[in-house]
């Protein structure tokens, strides 16, 4: 069965998830990304790859600096930008996702950068594209559920490839509520499909998945542990907005037990780098002396995110 993300001729024509992507894909991705950092870097503001191409931002849950990012993105390859608050407009009048698809489409459009609280909503939008004759017009997943958050998943390997360069050699740990993010699946698959030999979750068992066996990790519930030697570390914020019922005692309490201090990111390797996705609470995953440290590379990942987002839509385009 032909993977929906890509062509018979085995080229990238949506991205939906990094699972089942072959690594030269990934490989190759990143590779793209590295020129358009040199870009950003130089301060050249448009580059005109996409020029006449209408890219629609649809987001049907808020996000405002993963909206942002792409916004840029498609802007500096000098695309038309449309951003639709969907969840506000069309939605709330009883409009089905379909329909606003077909009606979008109908204003010629070449993207569709797509943010939903369902699992499964960019892929369906893709199968129905193709299947109503509109297989050109492409689609970037840009975080739907529980399920994926696929560009995330590229800018953090781009950020690791910068500064550890070989994926081959690292140990890598994810800490935090993996339970409910899409970016730790999408982080987990990178890491797979790139080589990683050990990706270690750590995280309390209210916030692990039940299928945690089959992800190829290693499992810990104590931090330091979980630390110690680690290469790269993955922090991530609680989901608040996706949990249901009490899975934690209080965020102080959590802090104490899984919050990044420099006393334990002092277990980790000296060179050892700190990376979140944002947006950070500090004091509860993550302490402002570690964030804002000379080992934290938040602030360049959203650097690099933007020179990521400019690769995925100018190889979709075929540019």
């Amino acid at each position: 069965m032909l993977n929906p993300q890509l062509n018979r001729n085995g080229e990238l024509v949506h991205l939906l998830s990094i699972d089942g992507l072959p690594r030269e894909v990934l490989l190759k991705i990143l590779d793209t990304a590295a020129p358009f950092t040199e870009v950003a870097e130089r301060e050249v503001k448009k580059i005109p790859l996409l020029r006449g191409k209408s890219v629609f931002n649809l987001f049907f849950e808020p996000s405002t600096r993963t909206r942002t990012t792409f916004e840029i993105a498609a802007k500096r390859l000098s695309a038309d930008v449309i951003n639709l608050n969907v969840g506000a407009s069309s939605q709330s009048k009883g409009e089905t996702l379909l329909d606003t698809v077909d009606n979008l489409s109908a204003m010629q459009a070449d993207m569709f950068v797509v943010r939903h609280a369902s699992s499964g909503a960019p892929y369906l939008i893709a199968q129905h594209l193709s299947a109503t004759g509109r297989a050109h017009i492409h689609v970037i997943n840009a975080g739907d559920g529980r399920h994926a958050h696929p560009t995330q998943g590229l800018l953090d390997m781009y950020t690791i490839r910068h500064y550890k360069r070989d994926f081959t050699r690292l140990t890598v740990a994810i800490v935090g509520d993996i339970l409910h993010s899409r970016v730790a699946r999408s982080q987990i698959d990178a890491l797979t499909i790139l080589g990683v030999p050990e990706i270690r979750m750590i995280a309390p068992p209210t916030l692990l998945p039940a299928e945690v066996g089959k992800l190829g990790v290693r499992v810990f519930h104590d931090m330091r542990l979980g630390l110690r030697d680690a290469d790269v570390v993955m922090m991530l914020r609680l989901q608040n907005e996706r949990m249901q019922g009490a899975l934690l005692p209080s965020p102080q309490e959590y802090f104490k037990t899984y919050g990044l201090t420099p006393e334990k990111l002092a277990l980790a390797r000296p060179d050892a780098i700190v990376m979140h996705p944002g947006p950070m609470n500090r004091g509860v995953e993550i302490d402002s002396a570690v964030a804002d440290g000379p080992r934290a590379v938040i602030l360049p990942q959203v650097t690099f995110g933007i020179a990521v987002r400019m690769a995925v839509m100018s190889m979709l385009a075929g540019a």
